[in-house]
């Protein structure tokens, strides 16, 4: 079909150089939508714009975290005892004696973990006398024994709790304090209380399986983890439940969020180690320096 005139606009190009005049024919509603056309590419260099703004902020937000986070590491490393000596025979170089230094560490990592009211492990027979029931043991069998005990070792840390549900200060501690509901009364606090915004991931503290996950009356929505030597952890006034009853969990799984339920006058994580049933100090399980 033939278009009307007046759909079709001439625009007249005039070159300085005194060269002849062009003409272009272009449809009237183009230029109509001209402006429509300059405003979206506009908007998209405006997006463009903040995309990279944003990113950069970004950038530097993360740099600063990372800063931060470092200066924590090397706090942290200020904290860690300092390494037992190895025994004067260790400098000879002879195999015997730096298992024996190796059995010195062992023994202090018992004492750590005995001083937590954690069952310590037994080294009777291995190394140190470089026998077991009677029987003279080489260095490759001592090796062996040795690299069973550890094993043993790792497996166990890995079901017992320790360090912090979520990395924050403490709001409450473990104990008698005041009512926060009625200040004219005592009440005693089995746990203690972690710092937190709604929404806030809480991990677990050490492998085990899910015995109790829903609402549990002061305690909000709540969560109880069974760990080996009838240890339990709790974790209370959480938003958000994110595991089932039998489910099996490992050490540091997100298991939920941090929330504001229950007998709570704001958001934060309760937090509770109980040994055969009987709430104890969770801050002996925080570290093992303790």
């Amino acid at each position: 079909m033939k278009q009307k005139t007046s759909d079709i606009s001439t625009v007249v190009v005039i070159n300085k150089n005194q060269q002849p005049t062009r003409s272009l024919q272009i449809k009237t509603k183009h230029l109509n939508n001209l402006k429509h056309y300059a405003l979206g590419a506009l908007s998209v260099v405006l997006v463009l714009v903040a995309s990279i703004i944003y990113l950069r902020w970004r950038n530097q937000q993360q740099e600063v975290e990372k800063q931060a986070l470092m200066a924590q590491i090397v706090k942290l490393k200020g904290a860690i005892p300092a390494q037992v000596a190895a025994p004067a025979e260790a400098k000879q170089g002879s195999a015997q004696s730096y298992i024996q230094a190796i059995e010195g560490k062992l023994k202090t990592i018992n004492d750590y973990l005995r001083r937590r009211g954690l069952k310590g492990f037994s080294t009777k027979g291995i190394g140190g006398d470089n026998n077991i029931e009677g029987k003279k043991l080489n260095d490759g069998e001592v090796y062996s024994l040795y690299n069973d005990y550890l094993n043993h070792l790792m497996g166990t840390i890995a079901f017992t709790p320790m360090g912090y549900p979520r990395i924050s200060s403490f709001t409450s501690f473990f104990g008698y304090r005041s009512d926060p509901f009625d200040s004219a009364s005592a009440e005693f606090h089995p746990g203690i209380d972690f710092k937190g915004k709604r929404g806030d991931e809480v991990k677990c503290t050490a492998s085990g399986k899910v015995v109790f996950a829903g609402w549990a009356g002061g305690y909000g929505n709540c969560i109880r983890i069974q760990h080996i030597n009838d240890i339990q952890t709790v974790y209370g006034h959480l938003s958000k439940i994110k595991v089932k009853v039998g489910q099996e969990v490992n050490l540091g799984d997100e298991i939920g969020l941090v929330g504001s339920t229950g007998h709570s006058t704001g958001a934060h994580l309760h937090y509770e180690v109980r040994r055969h049933g009987k709430a104890v100090n969770p801050v002996n399980f925080l570290t093992l320096n303790k």
